[in-house]
């Protein structure tokens, strides 16, 4: 597959980083030549410099012959022209678009993406991703990362292990054999920051960061097998009013659950249209950092902070502040994945990556045939897939004992007409069976082999 992505910051750089450890064709596309020569250096990519909605620079890129077109630069209106440009110059098939302002997102204009009008057939919200992904951390408040799969029936979690968690030092194997109802498996395990995929004789100990795929009804028990707590959210604190908070403000106040929300924003202006826009939450114009602001916001009696800035310091410090007040989670919203590191020693629940999540959204749309869903873990470390089995696959009708998945490849779950499987070796694998899968990053491409994605794309 030949594809054009316009725009080599760090969405760009690490969507084509996806795309090229696949031996796919990938041209990146900024007027930024250092930008350019990073992704060129670091990459198995084409790079062009220049202005990606110019026709001679699409033109120079290979447009003519490109299958998708991904415009992600930090433009909405560039990113528009280069798909009007894409499609009525170069007769691209598919295109992407990255947009942020909210009234370009308005349900009520939704036929300006129609082919004779802007043809772009697939628009991305990062705000709108960041937003869900904060109610989704909202609503597993034990997880720092969550993503729901198989339609919602199952859902992945990720949680650190304390000293007080029942399953240390136990053989993985045997958790079936101990609950043998529960239909959880572990995927992953990030140990001493090295993300593995964990097989039958590997044991759990404190402070590994494992990943759990479960059905979603198994989601409470999991929490208790692994020695986390559940307890609803009934007042959340937000520091920031920006598209981000204020989308999660509106959620929360349209959930059948009475949730108390307050929002702290230093803006005036923005506080101000934020006060218009929500109806039961109490905005308050002031500095998230002030400790006085924060007690008039009662934190200690919170139960989490969402701190969602444009600025990641202050979203670390506000978190940190909540903390210390009293706040059992805070929740981070973080641009800079070097910063991750410190959340651990700073006590600060989970975080949200604005550019992960947005590759993994855009990866949706991207990947060949009946993969459906891919959701990013850490910093592109590993994916967990979601597709289809076709009846060409070379899975299909097999035991997943038997099928030369990778080492850093596991199956989580399998969505079998309407229901969730737990998968086990003597599972065999049904033509219309959907898996959801981890995979190290090094791995995707063998596992999209075993799929044979390319049999069915577009």
């Amino acid at each position: 597959m030949k594809v054009i992505i316009c725009g080599a910051g760090q969405v760009g750089w690490q969507i084509a980083r996806h795309l090229a450890g696949e031996r796919n064709d990938v041209t990146v596309v900024d007027n930024n030549p250092k930008l350019v020569r990073r992704a060129t250096e670091s990459l198995d990519v084409q790079g062009i410099t220049g202005f990606a909605s110019y026709p001679n620079v699409l033109h120079a890129a290979g447009a003519e012959d490109a299958d998708m077109v991904i415009a992600a630069t930090h433009s909405d209106e560039v990113n528009m022209v280069i798909c009007q440009i894409a499609h009525s110059v170069f007769d691209v098939q598919r295109k992407i678009a990255r947009l942020r302002a909210q009234s370009y997102l308005n349900a009520i204009y939704s036929d300006l993406y129609r082919r004779d009008h802007l043809p772009i057939d697939v628009v991305i919200s990062p705000e709108r991703e960041v937003a869900e992904a904060a109610l989704q951390r909202l609503s597993a408040p034990a997880a720092f990362d969550t993503e729901n799969f198989l339609e919602g029936k199952a859902q992945l979690l990720g949680i650190t292990l304390d000293e007080d968690c029942p399953v240390l030092v136990t053989p993985l194997r045997q958790l079936s054999d101990l609950f043998s109802t529960l239909r959880t498996i572990v995927v992953g395990v990030r140990r001493d920051d090295v993300l593995f995929s964990p097989d039958s004789a590997d044991q759990l100990y404190v402070d590994d960061q494992v990943y759990l795929l479960m059905p979603i009804e198994d989601v409470a028990r999991t929490l208790e097998v692994f020695g986390k707590k559940s307890k609803k959210r009934e007042r959340v604190v937000i520091i920031g009013a920006g598209n981000v908070g204020l989308a999660v403000a509106q959620n929360l106040e349209n959930q059948p659950e009475r949730v108390r929300v307050k929002i702290i924003e230093r803006d005036r202006e923005i506080a101000e249209k934020a006060a218009d826009a929500l109806e039961r939450t109490i905005v308050l114009n002031g500095d998230g950092l002030d400790m006085e602001l924060l007690s008039e916001s009662n934190i200690s009696s919170a139960d989490a902070v969402l701190a969602v800035t444009d600025d990641d310091k202050t979203n670390i410090l506000a978190a940190v502040r909540a903390k210390s007040a009293g706040c059992p989670m805070a929740i981070a919203l973080i641009n800079d994945p070097s910063l991750v590191p410190l959340l651990g020693p700073l006590d600060i629940d989970a975080y949200i990556n604005p550019r992960a999540t947005t590759v993994s959204s855009i990866l949706r749309h991207v990947r060949h045939g009946r993969v459906r869903g891919v959701y990013a873990i850490g910093d592109a470390e590993a994916e967990v897939i979601e597709a289809q089995v076709l009846s060409t696959s070379p899975i299909a009708g097999r035991l997943i004992r038997d099928i030369e998945f990778p080492e850093g490849a596991l199956v989580g779950a399998i969505g079998r007409k309407g229901k969730v499987v737990k998968p086990t070796g003597s599972t065999r694998i049904e033509e219309g069976d959907v898996i959801v899968l981890f995979s190290l990053a090094a791995d995707v491409p063998e596992v999209e082999r075993l799929l044979q994605v390319s049999i069915d794309f577009f």
